[in-house]
C-alpha cells in the first residue's frame, strides 16, 4: 500500500521511506529485513508463506530458505517481546510466519494526493504473466517498459518512470488509489502470452477519475512482430488521450529476441550488488555478441560499468575508458534515445568534458523531457557547479516523474540540500530506503557534523568507511565532476568535521 505508515506497540514503520521509529527514535534496520516487515505488517494476523516472503525480500532472486530464516530472527531480536509477552511475529511450522501484533495507521499515515500536470497523464502498470510459465516474467516486464518509453518520447504527455510503475506489480489496488498517490489520470494495464512462437496482448486504457474505458484491443500474433503490437498500442494510446495519430519515434529495434531477452533481464540487476552487476555484465555481452548493433544493450553495459564504480569505492581510469566507449557506441547506434544519451552525458561530466556532457543532457532532454533518470542526474552536475536552484529544481522535477524512484535520488537530493545548507532536511533524506547504508552516509555524517552533531557524525563516518575503507577526501575532491570550488570546499568542511580521513 503505497505512502501508509503503520504503528505497532511503540513501533511505527513507514515502508516507502525504508524506516522504523521506536518512541519516535530511528532505528537501525536492515533493507531486507523492512522488507520483510513491511510485507508481514500489511496483513496482521495473516499465515505468509515462505515463498511469497522471500519474493517480498529478494524479488526476481533465487535466494535459499536460510537467508529467510537468518532475517526473522534478526528482526525478532530488533523489536523485542511485545509488552504483554509473546512474540511479534510467529512461526507457522513447515509453511511461514504470520505477524501477531495489532496493527494500527495513523490517520495522517497516506501521503497527500500528488496534483495532477497540466498535460494527459498515464503511468503503464505492469503487464501481468497472463500464461503458466513464471519465467515469461521478464517477457511481460520488458512489454512495460518499452511501452513506458516510446509514450515518455511523445510531445504533450506525461508518463511516469518505470520504478514507480513496477512497485505496483503483483499488488490488487484500486485504479483510483493508484492513480491519485502517482498523480496521474489514467492508466495502461495489461497481460501477456508467450508461447509457441506467439504472442497475445491485452491492454486497455481506463480514465481513473471516472472508471471509463477508453480504449482496449487484443492482439494475436507471432512473436516476431512484438515490437510492431507495442508501436499500435503506443498509437492508440496517443489518439486517445490527443486526439490524433502519432507515428512512433524510430526506435533501434534488436534483431534478435534471444538478446532482447537478455537485456531485459540484465537491466533488472544493474544498479544492485556487486555479484548482481557481475551476471548483469555476462548477460548484456551475450546479448551484444548475439546483436552488434542492439543500442540498449551497449546502454545498460556502460551503466553496469558505472555502477561498478559506485560498488568498488571509484572508477579506476580503465573502468571509466570502457564505459564511456560503450556509452558513445550505444548513441551512434540510436542517437535518438534519450537514455543513451543522458548516460553519456553523466560519464562526460567525470571526464570533466563538461561543454559536451552539457550538450547531450539538453539533447536527452529535448527527445525525452519524461525521463526522470535524466533529470536526477542533471541535478547531480548542476549542483557539483555551483547551480543550486537548478538543481533543487531538476531532483524535484525528476521525483515528480518518478514518485516511488530509486534510491539514488534520495542520494542526489540530499546531496543538493547539504549544498544548500539545509542540514536537516537532508538528514531527513538521506536517512530513507537504501541510500542510508551506502555511500550517501558520507554526505549524511557531514550533515550532522554542520549541526554540530559530532558524535552522529563521526559514528555515520565510521560505518561509511567500513565499506568503503579506501576512501580519501582528496581522492573524492579529484574524481567528482566539480567546477565550482565554492561548492568543493563546503563538502571538504563538513567531511573534515565528520572525521572523513583526509
Amino acid at each position: 500500500m503505497q505512502g501508509a505508515r503503520f504503528a505497532f506497540g511503540p513501533f511505527v514503520l513507514d515502508p516507502d521511506a525504508g524506516t522504523l521509529l521506536r518512541d519516535d527514535v530511528p532505528i537501525a534496520v536492515g533493507y531486507r529485513a523492512l522488507k520483510l516487515l513491511a510485507a508481514l505488517v500489511e496483513r496482521p494476523g495473516v499465515i505468509l508463506g515462505k515463498a511469497e516472503l522471500m519474493d517480498a525480500a529478494w524479488p526476481d532472486t533465487a535466494v535459499e530458505e536460510g537467508n529467510l530464516t537468518v532475517q526473522i530472527a534478526q528482526l525478532r531480536k530488533l523489536l523485542g517481546p511485545p509488552a504483554d509477552g509473546g512474540e511479534w511475529i510467529s512461526t507457522v511450522p513447515r509453511v511461514g510466519y504470520r505477524f501477531t501484533g495489532a496493527v494500527e495507521q495513523p490517520e495522517d499515515a497516506r501521503r497527500k494526493p500528488l496534483p495532477l500536470p497540466d498535460k494527459p497523464s498515464i503511468a503503464v502498470l505492469p503487464f501481468v504473466n497472463f500464461g503458466t510459465d513464471r519465467e515469461q516474467d521478464s517477457f511481460c516486464d520488458g512489454l512495460t517498459e518499452d511501452l513506458i518509453t516510446d509514450l515518455s518520447r511523445i510531445p504533450g504527455l506525461f508518463v511516469i518512470a518505470r520504478n514507480s510503475a513496477f512497485s505496483y506489480k503483483g499488488k490488487a489496488m484500486d485504479v483510483r488509489d493508484i492513480a491519485r498517490e502517482l498523480g496521474v489520470r489514467y492508466l495502461l494495464e495489461g497481460s501477456a502470452r508467450r508461447a509457441s512462437g506467439r504472442v497475445r496482448v491485452n491492454a486497455q486504457l481506463v480514465d481513473a477519475e471516472s472508471g471509463e474505458q477508453l480504449w482496449a484491443e487484443r492482439f494475436d500474433r507471432g512473436l516476431d512482430d512484438i515490437f510492431a503490437v507495442q508501436d499500435e498500442v503506443t498509437a492508440r494510446i496517443v489518439e486517445a488521450l490527443l486526439g490524433r495519430l502519432h507515428a512512433t519515434p524510430t526506435r533501434n529495434r534488436p534483431k534478435s529476441l534471444e538478446a532482447y531477452d537478455l537485456c531485459v533481464r540484465a537491466r533488472k540487476l544493474v544498479d544492485d550488488s556487486p555479484q548482481m552487476a557481475q551476471e548483469a555484465h555476462l548477460l548484456l555481452t551475450r546479448a551484444i555478441s548475439l546483436d552488434p548493433d542492439y543500442a540498449e544493450a551497449y546502454r545498460w553495459l556502460a551503466m553496469n560499468h558505472w555502477m561498478g564504480w559506485v560498488h568498488s569505492g571509484g572508477p579506476t581510469q580503465a573502468d571509466r575508458a570502457v564505459a564511456l566507449d560503450l556509452a558513445r557506441k550505444a548513441v551512434s547506434i540510436d542517437p535518438n534515445d534519450a537514455g543513451c544519451r543522458w548516460i553519456l552525458a553523466y560519464l562526460l561530466a567525470y571526464e570533466r568534458n563538461f561543454a559536451e556532457a552539457d550538450a547531450e543532457f539538453a539533447r536527452a532532454i529535448e527527445l525525452d523531457p519524461n525521463e526522470a533518470d535524466t533529470w536526477a542526474a542533471l541535478s547531480d552536475i548542476a549542483v557539483l557547479a555551483g547551480r543550486l536552484e537548478e538543481g533543487l529544481a531538476h531532483i524535484h522535477k525528476a521525483f515528480r516523474l518518478n514518485p516511488f524512484p530509486a534510491s539514488w535520488y534520495y542520494l542526489t537530493l540530499g546531496q543538493a540540500q547539504y549544498a544548500a545548507r539545509d542540514y536537516q532536511a537532508a538528514i531527513v533524506t538521506l536517512r530513507r530506503d537504501e541510500t542510508y547504508r551506502t555511500s550517501s552516509r558520507r554526505f549524511l555524517a557531514a550533515s550532522l557534523a554542520q549541526l554540530g552533531r559530532l558524535d552522529e557524525a563521526r559514528a555515520e563516518a565510521e560505518l561509511f568507511l567500513v565499506g568503503n575503507p579506501h576512501f580519501t577526501i582528496r581522492h573524492w575532491a579529484t574524481t567528482e565532476p566539480i567546477r565550482d570550488a565554492a561548492t568543493l570546499d563546503h563538502f571538504v568542511d563538513g567531511f573534515r568535521k565528520a572525521g572523513l580521513p583526509e
